[in-house]
């Protein structure tokens, strides 16, 4: 840990330059001093606030009142807050996908933590991407900080059916698609898919995520899964403020809190909850932020050693409250103890073994979490695979995949772009069967900034005679809260000339996900000759998206952009 002499902290550090450090300290008071601030609150350790309140990130919607409990545990501790602004990044009103801009608020945050006075930051974030940009951001930095999100909504009700966002809206699209549902319930549930402020309630990416954060050892305990609404979320939101003064004095930093133990600890969690693909490729960027080869044998390794302990949506029935009233991840953690890295630090001061000493398992009256010897399910939620399809990589969600499925070979039926498939797919005169494998390319880091359209809907005649899944493969993502046999982040993507680029309508694909395998069956000579023909696609002219499409990583290198990770 390092301290700070009085020089360098507070609201002298990194002063502003004009070549008199003297005349940077005198002008800075000046101007602290038209915000209302006197001498005594100048001499306090300063805590920057993370606010990414945004009209257009809804699940952000009650946070000006979480940073009001956060600046009032800050107060209490003897710290001075300061809440600054970062961009925000709301999935569902975002153009093509927040995933596109991921690492620009990552480099935002982390010039901000780098550029202005503060001794700690509490990082405030919730919607899928805000998170990770901001432990991406945290880790680069440096700067003692801890994690505060939103947290979830609560869950709807409409006719008697418990409904949550965005499993059951995929869910009851797919029916209305296929006819079993009329327009007129759609529009009655769609008030209820949502129903507060929060993030999605099922485990989707933001809930993964904010049950990461704590097995990560960056948050305080319940602070992935205290409900959005609760009195105790704003009690988190003060013990944070708390924390992040004591950090301010401390000097304990990401780089000690997230080491291999600890990304190791997230995996088995991970695994545990079964959650979103998306956070192989957030986790993976983070790791490398610090130096950490995380890699796609890594999270198999963990998962086939990990049950799925966790009966949420989409690979269970329930949701983060119910999780949550069951005892949230420290119950989780307790009773994943055997596999854990206990003496991993965490930012509460103290290892994840300490932290669980006083921690209660899973109760016989509880029905969410689940103990080792009574799991949800068997180890092996998420398996990651390779073959002539995917050589760099790939990766399946296992638990919310189709049984029969997992073994499987069809035909390809190939869309080159969202356009494409939008045109098609619903034609029965392609003349897609349940047995065909749909394959959606061009939709990789480069190709697309990696959009969640992995989860290709099944075509309407099909879905009218009952079909709920097939096995479908993409360079893209899907949503944490989607679910089915899909084979997505396919590395290297199509737009660089990978193989997903070279398939033809008619190839046949064969996926075994008990040989970790995804294969392209067509001889090498006439794939070379497919090679020969490729071109790749023109970068975009100007601005952020040229710069992330000519420096951005494969998926299974975390899609962070190359010179931003660390040696």
């Amino acid at each position: 840990m390092n301290e700070q002499t009085p020089e360098e902290s507070g609201v002298f550090r990194n002063l502003t330059n004009y070549g008199d450090a003297g005349f940077s300290k005198f002008i800075r008071r000046a101007f602290l001093a038209s915000a209302g601030l006197d001498e005594t609150d100048i001499s306090r350790p300063v805590v920057g606030i993370v606010n990414t309140t945004s009209d257009y990130t809804t699940c952000h919607r009650d946070m000006p009142q979480l940073i009001e409990h956060v600046k009032r545990g800050v107060l209490e501790a003897g710290g001075m807050p300061f809440v600054f602004p970062v961009m925000s990044l709301g999935e569902i009103l975002t153009n093509p996908t927040t995933m596109l801009f991921r690492n620009l608020m990552a480099m935002e945050l982390e010039e901000q933590l780098g550029m202005q006075p503060m001794d700690a930051v509490v990082l405030i974030g919730g919607c899928d991407k805000t998170v990770p940009a901001q432990l991406m951001a945290a880790a680069s930095a440096d700067i003692p900080a801890i994690q505060l999100v939103v947290g979830p909504m609560s869950v709807g009700s409409y006719r008697g059916e418990r409904l949550g966002a965005c499993t059951d809206c995929r869910r009851m699209w797919g029916d209305f698609r296929g006819g079993a549902i009329e327009e007129s319930r759609i529009h009655e549930a769609n008030a209820e898919l949502a129903p507060t402020a929060g993030t999605c309630m099922v485990m989707g990416t933001a809930s993964t995520m904010g049950c990461i954060i704590e097995a990560l050892g960056m948050a305080l305990p319940f602070a992935g899964t205290a409900p959005a609404v609760s009195s105790q979320r704003l009690r988190l939101g003060a013990a944070t403020g708390r924390r992040a003064v004591e950090l301010a004095r401390n000097g304990l930093r990401p780089s000690e809190i997230l080491t291999k133990d600890a990304f190791r600890n997230a995996l088995v969690a991970l695994s545990a909850i079964a959650g979103s693909t998306n956070a192989v490729i957030h986790l993976t960027a983070i790791a490398k932020r610090l130096g950490i080869d995380l890699t796609l044998d890594d999270f198999h390794e963990v998962s086939a050693q990990t049950p799925l302990l966790v009966d949420c949506k989409p690979a269970g029935r329930n949701y983060l409250p119910d999780m949550h009233r069951d005892g949230g991840m420290p119950a989780l953690l307790k009773t994943l103890t055997p596999l854990l890295r206990t003496d991993a630090m965490t930012v509460t001061g103290k290892t994840l073994g300490e932290m669980l000493d006083d921690a209660a398992g899973p109760q016989d009256w509880q029905t969410t979490i689940r103990t080792l010897d009574e799991p949800l399910a068997d180890e092996g939620a998420l398996v990651t695979i390779r073959g002539s399809l995917a050589p760099e990589g790939a990766v399946i969600k296992a638990a919310a995949a189709s049984a029969h499925l997992m073994e499987h070979t069809g035909r390809a039926v190939v869309f080159d772009s969202l356009e494409d498939l939008e045109a098609r797919l619903d034609d029965p005169a392609v003349g897609i069967t349940p047995d065909n494998v749909l394959i959606m390319r061009n939709i990789g880091p480069v190709g697309a900034g990696m959009p969640e359209a992995g989860s290709i809907p099944i075509p309407r005649y099909l879905a009218s005679q009952g079909i709920r899944d097939m096995v479908r493969v993409s360079d893209g993502r899907m949503s944490g809260t989607a679910y089915g046999t899909i084979v997505l982040h396919c590395s290297p993507e199509a737009a660089v000339g990978g193989p997903l680029g070279l398939v033809r309508d008619g190839d046949e694909i064969r996926l075994s996900v008990s040989e970790r395998r995804i294969d392209l069956l067509v001889d090498e000579d006439e794939l070379e000759r497919r090679r020969a023909e490729y071109r790749r696609p023109d970068a975009p002219a100007r601005g952020w998206r040229r710069l992330y499409a000519t420096t951005v990583t494969q998926a299974s290198d975390g899609a962070d952009l190359a010179f931003l990770q660390k040696e």
